[in-house]
């Protein structure tokens, strides 16, 4: 029982930094606005670890790094707390670290893909429900790059029914079925 409510509290602690951390490098990349709701909680949960890193790690060619570093971290720190608090298949020096160091890349790409669908699933309903809401202008920021090459293969059927933002989540979904564990299974037998 203790340890479900240590392991909840790890993931609660570290998974809204990562997806805050991975949200903001995503809305800079799509040049989404941070003059909303969304973009202020962002900046207000990241500014504390993001801008000194810029101090070290400045952008470079549209990429914030330190918002990738910041990102990788808190994963990698995620996977460490939970390796302190239940783990112990494996040792964390020698291979443990390099083992740790790619398994949080990959945890970093799932992270990603499921912050994809929240994003997509989002915009597809406030799309129908609060169109002009205060969210409207950075979901579709967000959303707008990975739909725009799947409406340019399936057209909205009969002019008002969209099925990109379902294929980009059944895309998403296959991805993290597939790919994902096939990457943690390599992963696991290259240093396990």
């Amino acid at each position: 029982m203790l340890a479900t409510a240590l392991g909840f509290l790890i993931d609660v602690v570290f998974g809204l930094m990562t997806y805050t951390l991975l949200l903001r490098l995503v809305m800079q990349m799509m040049r989404a606005p941070f003059r909303n709701p969304l973009g202020q909680a962002v900046i207000a949960l990241t500014d504390w670890i993001v801008k000194p890193l810029r101090r070290l790690l400045p952008g470079l060619r549209g990429i914030d790094w330190a918002s990738v570093i910041a990102a990788y971290l808190s994963q990698f720190l995620w996977l460490l707390a939970l390796y302190f608090a239940f783990g112990r298949g494996f040792a964390l020096f020698g291979p443990g670290l390099p083992f740790l160091a790619i398994a949080a890349l990959i945890a970093l790409v799932k992270a990603l893909l499921w912050l994809t669908i929240i994003v997509v699933f989002a915009q597809a309903i406030l799309s129908w429900v609060a169109p002009d809401g205060p969210l409207a202008g950075v979901l579709n920021a967000l959303t707008f790059p990975l739909l725009r090459p799947v409406r340019r293969i399936v057209p909205p059927i009969g002019g008002t029914l969209d099925l990109s933002p379902l294929i980009v989540i059944v895309v998403a979904q296959l991805v993290l079925i597939t790919l994902v564990p096939w990457l943690e299974s390599t992963l696991t037998k290259a240093f396990l």
